[in-house]
């Protein structure tokens, strides 16, 4: 329900939910759903069909759990670690284990609208905003999900129990947002490299790219380089001096995002790429990660931006 650290192969942050029955009805502020023209819709359609198909497969061979995310057999998922691991699995890095993260994220849908593959979230708390439950759609008026220690994943009816008819929170659409345009920009080419490497690169203080070692801001340079940028530089407080400076607000996806290890401090000690949709890729001190930049650690340590 809220973040916490959990124990297990992976400590994660993670989000739960459990079927309570309060209703809430005032929705999170939000802008409309669109569909991202450079994205077909039968690409969508595509992806939204692998999720469901996975997530279905995972029936009877998953348990629920709270403190333990478990991503071989025999599964261990909350509602949010759940979701998280069918996107992940599928291709779509949602880089998060929170609901309140991942509400965020994409764009808002109205009920009547949703489509496969949307994020429908639920509130059955009395305090707080966030939502306390994460489900997908996947058509028919139905969500599949974690549901809780006795269900486990199901299938579910919107319609079928107050829970889900008194709960509605909103919904969320991160297909297309989170894929690559048709046909890919240069900053879709960046991320995609840069994705690449997350399972292979072993980061530290050696820069070796043929044995995939790098450095950390030796993982920037190879990354552009590989797309046709030269960032040029050795250190990541003179990046920051280069390329044109653009907003939090106006992020896109292949900017550099500089972060200070202090609060308030305005060196910065982490460069990640921005991978579009809140995310953030980061060479981290032995490999490379995914965060969302409303995390904590990052928002509140964010310097500036650059475009290059």
């Amino acid at each position: 329900m809220k973040k916490r650290l959990v124990t297990t192969t992976l400590a994660v942050a993670l989000g739960f939910g459990s079927l309570g029955a309060i209703p809430v009805t005032k929705p999170i502020e939000a802008q409309a759903a669109t569909i991202n023209v450079q994205n077909n819709q039968q690409a969508v359609n595509a992806k939204a069909d692998q999720l469901i198909s996975l997530a279905k497969s995972l029936i009877g061979k998953s348990t629920y759990s709270q403190a333990e995310y478990k991503k071989t057999y025999p599964y261990k998922f909350s509602c949010a670690t759940f979701i998280n691991y069918i996107f992940e699995k599928s291709g779509v890095d949602l880089a998060t284990y929170n609901e309140d993260y991942m509400v965020k994220q994409g764009t808002y849908v109205p009920k009547s609208q949703l489509q496969k593959g949307d994020l429908v979230f639920f509130r059955s708390k009395t305090t707080g905003t966030d939502p306390d439950h994460v489900a997908m759609y996947i058509g028919d008026n139905k969500v599949i999900h974690m549901a809780d220690p006795k269900q486990n994943i199901i299938i579910a009816d919107m319609n079928s129990k107050p829970y889900y008819t008194q709960n509605y929170f909103t919904a969320r659409r991160v297909l297309p947002t989170l894929l690559p345009a048709n046909p890919a920009t240069k900053g879709d080419k960046i991320v995609t490299s840069a994705y690449n490497l997350v399972d292979k690169a072993k980061l530290g203080s050696v820069n070796d790219p043929g044995t995939s070692r790098f450095t950390k801001l030796g993982f920037l340079n190879y990354v552009y380089n590989q797309n046709g940028v030269n960032l040029g530089t050795t250190s990541i407080s003179e990046l920051m001096k280069k390329g044109t400076t653009v907003s939090r607000s106006s992020l896109k996806k292949g900017d550099i995002v500089f972060f200070s290890g202090t609060i308030g401090s305005k060196t910065p000690t982490v460069a990640a790429i921005y991978a579009g949709d809140q995310r953030l890729i980061v060479p981290d001190s032995s490999k490379v990660i995914t965060r969302v930049i409303l995390f904590d650690w990052y928002n509140q340590r964010f310097i500036t931006a650059k475009r290059f």
